[in-house]
């Protein structure tokens, strides 16, 4: 098998656990997680993750600004943002971006804002977007509806939503990720949404450290756990864990442009 964990955060790992990162991703490895898109979370966090894994060729990157980070406040990281796409070749994605209004709605203006700024860059520099949405589902799909976002591509990471949800982003042309959440006894909206979701359309992943799957729930999450992620969701889609996810290996590529 070749499995690809979507979305990750190898740097929060490093910096919260005393786990040695190199036997992380020998565990990854060895339960067959092949390829890894690193997520960043802010444009530090990217340099630092460019810097860290730069001699490892199954680590891919993200640059973006998560709307919950601190940096989103300051106009001038947008700037800084594109210049990192300019001024380097490892892009993969941007992101993660998006909007997040579960603690507040205060700075939801300044969130839209930033959402729209990398959505711009996104279809400039054709880089797709990996799309956070926690409290804001109708704002998502307003921004992403509008014509001036409709060329961009991208996936949205973690989803949760309903089955209207999920047909509305595919409408829009979205890949949709699944992570451990699909797991947990009491998601049965989201197992349903998960067989709804067409599989040529499924990326999934572990967001790393967060949000372990069974059996490893209310431990740190490490990308190694994306193997019960796939088994899972092939019971739930009824085809082999091999087919599902030599499926959503062609989607990955394809999404992102990658070469075989």
């Amino acid at each position: 098998m070749y499995l690809i964990d979507s979305h990750c955060h190898l740097n929060i790992i490093k910096k919260k656990y005393t786990d040695n990162i190199k036997d992380i991703l020998q565990q990854a490895s060895n339960n067959d997680v092949k390829l890894i898109l690193n997520v960043a979370t802010s444009i530090d966090y990217y340099i630092e993750s460019s810097q860290l894994f730069k001699n490892n060729k199954y680590i891919l990157h993200s640059c973006g600004i998560h709307p919950l980070d601190e940096s989103i406040y300051h106009t001038n990281n947008i700037n800084k943002l594109e210049d990192s796409i300019i001024n380097n070749n490892n892009i993969t994605a941007l992101g993660e971006t998006g909007l997040d209004f579960y603690y507040t709605n205060t700075t939801k203006n300044i969130q839209i804002d930033a959402f729209k700024q990398h959505i711009y860059l996104s279809i400039k520099y054709n880089i797709p977007i990996i799309i956070h949405t926690r409290n804001a589902n109708k704002d998502t799909i307003n921004i992403l509806s509008n014509q001036e976002s409709l060329s961009c591509s991208g996936v949205v990471h973690s989803f949760t939503g309903d089955i209207n949800m999920a047909r509305k982003l595919l409408d829009l042309g979205l890949y949709i990720s699944l992570s451990g959440i699909i797991t947990f006894k009491n998601a049965l909206h989201i197992k349903n949404m998960a067989k709804f979701i067409p599989v040529n359309r499924l990326l999934i992943e572990t967001d790393s450290p967060y949000l372990s799957p069974e059996p490893y729930r209310g431990q740190y999450n490490k990308p190694s756990n994306l193997l019960y992620i796939a088994k899972y969701l092939a019971q739930l889609k009824q085809i082999s864990v091999t087919d599902i996810t030599r499926i959503i290996k062609k989607n990955f590529y394809s999404l992102f442009s990658l070469s075989k």
